[in-house]
């Protein structure tokens, strides 16, 4: 954070509620690389956010972790010898910093009617409220992610875990920094009054909810972290890839800069999924049955259950995309503000004008595969992406089904399957791609998305084990410890 606590006269790590903005020390307490000190107008702006940004992270992040002392990297450099700097931590005393990728000499601009333009340092008029709009809606899903985790501590299935998931929601609070950086110093008095409003809206808020509807989800449980981090945050992997390579150069290099640490959100969430799915095949060979009630009855979570979990956040994080057919996705290509994944290696002309995508869409009351300008499908073309990467994910957890012979697959529901944003919103269409009446969707809908029931069982396994080195019972450990340290490595010191 932007500050020790000592420089408000406060001790034994309690963070009260900061009525008005104090001086901070910006060049020693947040490693940076954007040249802080030497722009007084945005010190101020940031010293007067700063204490919105404590009050916050005391009502809305970690419920009771404010003095554990935490194994955490902190990056404190762009360079690789700076980026993973290992120490043990108070999550209040962590220092967030604003970092962005090194420039590259002679940028240009490699998409869109601008295409071979030098990038731009300052923000257009034209493209200002577009900009903007893409900055805050990426800005919100961070904090959004630290609200939805806050109480997932207190039930801890190890001491890695815990460790891990204060990792991930101290990044997230980095790149909301980040986000909330580029808000203050490249669009005024608007800028401020979003970056404002970023800690006003609340996961989940009746009344002010979270942009995004995914982040307005519950996290009540670590199946569900785990869920949300392998497909949720691979959504943000594809959507900061695309930001990354705007022709607003500061947004870019902000990006390139966050995709490091992304990956390891994903990270925890493909071999947290993998260690229960582990598990639950251990507590099957052992007991030489694939009866869900006889695995559950061990401490285990069934196979079907598993599904039905994958289901759910893979559908919602789906819904993340947008419109398959989209004028706004084709406007941000065509300014250059928002391009593909990895634009740079796709073998076209980069323009779109007279190219072709084919889709998968609903359309009177069928699942059609169509062709439309390829500037339109940019949203499903970036979909398409994300779906690929996350199969490769779930075949790695059909290798543990196949290493301890057992004949069930997970697999990816159909992309029509639970979804509320797109031509597919309300259409009733089965995992397998079905299309069923309204009734047989209500029938079967506990078959396939979890049910009270199913998350009820769920949240019964969720008991704290703090003890270093031991593993709750509906989970494998992992095959190595952080930073190479051992398993049974202290990585969370409670006091």
């Amino acid at each position: 954070m932007f500050s020790d606590l000592s420089i408000f006269g406060l001790r034994n790590n309690l963070v009260p509620y900061l009525e008005y903005p104090m001086t901070i020390d910006l060049t020693a307490r947040i490693p940076n690389n954007v040249n802080l000190a030497e722009d007084r107008r945005l010190q101020r702006a940031l010293e007067s956010w700063q204490p919105t940004f404590v009050n916050w992270w005391k009502d809305m992040g970690p419920e009771g972790a404010l003095n554990h002392d935490i194994y955490l990297r902190t990056a404190v450099d762009v360079a690789a010898e700076g980026w993973a700097h290992f120490d043990y931590v108070k999550m209040p005393e962590y220092r967030w910093g604003i970092f962005v990728a090194p420039p590259v000499e002679g940028r240009t601009i490699g998409f869109g009617e601008h295409k071979g333009q030098a990038v731009w340092n300052e923000v257009p008029g034209e493209y200002r409220s577009s900009l903007r709009r893409l900055i805050v809606t990426q800005g919100d899903t961070e904090p959004a992610s630290v609200e939805q985790q806050r109480m997932l501590g207190l039930t801890c299935p190890s001491l890695y875990d815990l460790r891990n998931l204060f990792q991930v929601n101290c990044e997230e609070g980095r790149h909301l920094w980040a986000m909330v950086y580029l808000l203050h110093a490249y669009f005024g008095r608007d800028g401020r009054e979003e970056a404002e409003a970023l800690l006003e809206r609340h996961s989940g808020d009746p009344d002010k909810p979270r942009i995004l509807g995914a982040f307005n989800e519950q996290t009540p449980d670590w199946l569900s972290y785990f869920m949300f981090t392998f497909f949720t945050d691979r959504d943000g992997k594809f959507q900061l890839s695309s930001l990354a390579e705007s022709a607003f150069d500061p947004l870019a290099r902000t990006c390139q800069f966050m995709l490091t640490e992304e990956g390891h959100h994903m990270f925890i969430g493909t071999t947290g999924v993998a260690r229960v799915v582990t598990r639950t095949c251990q507590v099957m060979k052992d007991l030489k049955t694939d009866d869900p009630e006889r695995i559950r009855s061990a401490g285990a979570i069934d196979l079907p259950t598993l599904q039905r979990y994958l289901n759910f956040h893979y559908s919602v994080s789906l819904d993340l995309f947008g419109q398959e057919i989209s004028t706004n996705a084709a406007n941000y290509f065509t300014a250059g503000l928002k391009g593909r994944f990895e634009e740079s290696k796709i073998d076209d002309d980069h323009h779109l004008n007279d190219d072709t995508y084919s889709i998968t869409m609903f359309d009177d009351d069928q699942i059609k595969k169509i062709d439309c300008n390829a500037l339109v499908a940019v949203n499903e073309r970036l979909r398409d992406d994300y779906v690929t990467d996350c199969q490769l994910g779930v075949d790695r957890w059909n290798k543990i089904l196949r290493k301890y012979k057992i004949d069930s697959r997970l697999a990816l529901p159909h992309r029509g399957f639970n979804r509320y944003v797109g031509s597919f919103s309300g259409a009733t269409i089965t995992p397998d791609g079905d299309l069923i009446t309204a009734a047989e969707w209500t029938k079967g809908k506990d078959d396939w998305l979890p049910s009270e029931h199913d998350r009820a069982f769920v949240i019964s396994l969720q008991k704290p084990v703090t003890e270093p080195g031991k593993m709750a019972g509906w989970i494998a450990p992992p095959g190595r410890g952080i930073d190479g340290r051992p398993l049974d490595f202290e990585y969370v010191k409670f006091h």
